[in-house]
This record gives structure tokens, sequence and C-alpha cells, in this order.
């Protein structure tokens, strides 16, 4: 964990899981290609925080708010939501297995609070968004980029991150270069 303040993560457990254990991407190519935050588009930083987490500038790792939102919204028999923040994200993503047990948000939580104390938002935030899933074997903004809209990161639009951002929920189902009218 202290290692990622410098070194960027090679890969994530995701990345693994997709590659050996998902059949829609089994042994397909893992498309990753890492830049720096200031190679990306702040058209792109802004849409992952309103799509994402919009206090991330403002908490410590957890949204106490939207996670009893979530809760409240799950005992009421509402859609279920998550309420995991940017930070979260990463910690799932990069160190941990998926899967929804009490043991890996255990983990999730530890890790968050390591992440939060330790990397700057700014380390945070680039490290989300070169690991993010935004398609089937594609990993990180600057492959999404090159694939959906054949632009480096650097160039995209404020309407071309919004429609990136439409696919985080379920990047396996959605493409940005032929949104769905829900998109």
């Amino acid at each position: 964990t202290i290692s990622y303040i410098w070194i960027n993560p090679p890969l994530t457990w995701l990345m693994v899981d997709r590659y050996f254990f998902d059949e829609k991407t089994q042994f397909n190519e893992v498309n990753h290609q890492w830049v720096s935050i200031d190679s990306i588009s702040q058209h792109m930083i802004q849409a992952v925080v309103a799509a994402e987490d919009n206090n991330f500038m403002v908490h410590r790792g957890f949204d106490f708010e939207e996670i009893r939102k979530a809760q409240e919204e799950r005992r009421t028999g509402k859609r279920i939501r998550g309420a995991s923040t940017i930070s979260m994200q990463v910690s799932k993503n990069v160190f941990l297995w998926h899967g929804r047990t009490w043991t890996r948000k255990f983990l999730e939580a530890g890790f968050t609070v390591i992440i939060e104390n330790l990397w700057s938002k700014k380390r945070i935030m680039e490290v989300y968004l070169n690991i993010a899933e935004l398609g089937p074997s594609i990993y990180g903004v600057e492959v999404a980029s090159q694939a959906y809209f054949k632009k480096p990161a650097s160039k995209l639009t404020r309407n071309e991150a919004a429609l990136m951002v439409t696919v985080l929920p379920n990047p396996l189902r959605r493409n940005p270069s032929a949104p769905s009218a829900y998109m």
C-alpha cells in the first residue's frame, strides 16, 4: 500500500479475475495503459466525482450519509444501490477480490482508511481513473478514451466524459460510443 504512493499498480485483482474466471472476458487481452492525472481531461475527473462520489474531496474515505441512505432504501425495499466512495472502490479493486462478503467489506474498510491516510486525494483519483473497468477487458480512462472516442483521455469533452461514466455500474454491457436511451 505504501509503495503505491509512488508506484503505479501494474494490475488489479479485478483484471486477474476477469481474465481467468469471467466467461465474458476469459483469456481476452487486458487492455490497460497508465497515464498521469495531468494527462486526463478535467471533464473526466469532474464527471467521475459527480457520478460516483460527489463528496470525494470532503470525506475521509466513507460517506456516512450515503451509507445511511443506502441502508434505509434496502430496509424499505427500494432499489438496492451501493454507497461506495471512490476510495473504497480503489481499495476493493486494487487489493481485494470481488464479492459481497462481510470479510471483504471489513478488509475494504481497512484499506480505505490506510489509503486515505497515506495517499493524497489526487493520487487516489489518479489510481481510480487508471484502474476503472470501462468495458470488456478495458481498464483505465486512456484505453477507454482511445477505444470509444479515438482520442487521448486528455482531449475528452464534457459530453464524452459524461457518457464514459455511465458505463461504470455495468461496464461489460454498456458502451459509451453507442449509448442506449437510458445512458
